[in-house]
């Protein structure tokens, strides 16, 4: 038996520090235009690290098991809300574009209304000098990657819907059901999000100064790297949300619920927490030079 050809086409994966083994026909069959497939296409060199062997990948590993497993059998997983948003950009980033136009279609079924616009409309709509769409359902819909400033969501039902990379600064979102959306990197300073539901939604990198969170709920939402620099989060339920190594700098979270939010690494200076529980937060190297914590429970 030749073992030689089957041992040459193997590759070692480090991705985000999660170890992964596999075949270069895995990586480069089914998604050819995917990066995945350029980096192993032969074309390009390269780099290895010392002793092991690992191709190093500075991502989050958590999901690429089911990345493999897509581009081994086809069949996209059955996940949570909160972890098909995951993959789904796990996906984009990988440019694996038959596995996002599966986890896209799966999202727009499990919404219980389809979506009364589509991107072109949307794109057309933002043409004008004043654009509402207050009380529409978008659900499922990608707008990522447009100018949407300005625009008004309030009302709207944006469940689902993908704004990564969206400018959507000084939009309004008040009372918007954005449950599951994912607003990974978007621009979103000075946002109105009052009383909007956004549980599970992916805000990632998300940038949020100056953004008005008030009695937002914010339950099981990600929040990693983002950008909340004198963020009102006033009564806003974050609990089980993840704000590690966010920017929570003069912050206003008065009244918020912070069960089990895990703030490691979080910048709170000047931070207002008067009165706040804090005792099933996880605070690990957070700073809090500077923070109002009168009456804070710890």
């Amino acid at each position: 038996m030749d073992t030689t050809s089957d041992l040459s086409s193997m590759v070692r994966l480090n991705i985000g520090g999660k170890k992964f083994c596999t075949t270069i026909d895995t990586l480069t069959n089914r998604e050819p235009d995917s990066m995945l497939a350029a980096m192993f296409s032969g074309r390009h060199a390269m780099s290895h690290q010392p002793n092991s062997g690992y191709v190093f990948i500075d991502r989050d590993g958590k999901h690429f098991r089911h990345i493999l497993n897509w581009l081994r059998d086809g069949i996209p997983p059955t996940l949570s809300d909160p972890d098909s948003s995951q993959l789904l950009l796990e996906a984009d980033y990988y440019q694996l574009l038959g596995l996002k136009e599966i986890l896209k279609a799966s999202r727009r079924e499990t919404g219980e209304v389809e979506a009364e616009l589509t991107r072109v409309d949307i794109i057309k709509c933002i043409q004008s000098e004043r654009v509402r769409f207050r009380g529409v359902n978008l659900s499922g819909l990608d707008l990522s990657k447009l100018d949407l400033s300005l625009v008004d969501f309030s009302y709207a039902c944006l469940r689902n819907v993908f704004f990564s990379r969206t400018n959507l600064q000084l939009a309004k979102f008040r009372d918007a059901d954005a449950e599951g959306s994912i607003f990974h990197n978007a621009i979103l300073r000075e946002c109105e999000f009052t009383s909007a539901n956004l549980r599970g939604a992916l805000l990632a990198g998300a940038s949020l100064q100056s953004a008005n969170l008030q009695d937002a709920c914010l339950v099981d939402c990600s929040f990693c790297g983002a950008d909340l620099r004198s963020a009102h989060l006033q009564n806003a339920d974050l609990t089980n949300a993840n704000l590690e190594g966010a920017n929570l700098e003069g912050a206003n979270l008065k009244g918020a619920k912070l069960s089990n939010a895990n703030l490691k690494g979080a910048n709170l200076q000047r931070a207002y927490l008067r009165h706040v529980n804090l005792r099933e937060a996880h605070l690990e190297g957070a700073n809090l030079g500077g923070a109002n914590m009168t009456g804070a429970i710890r």
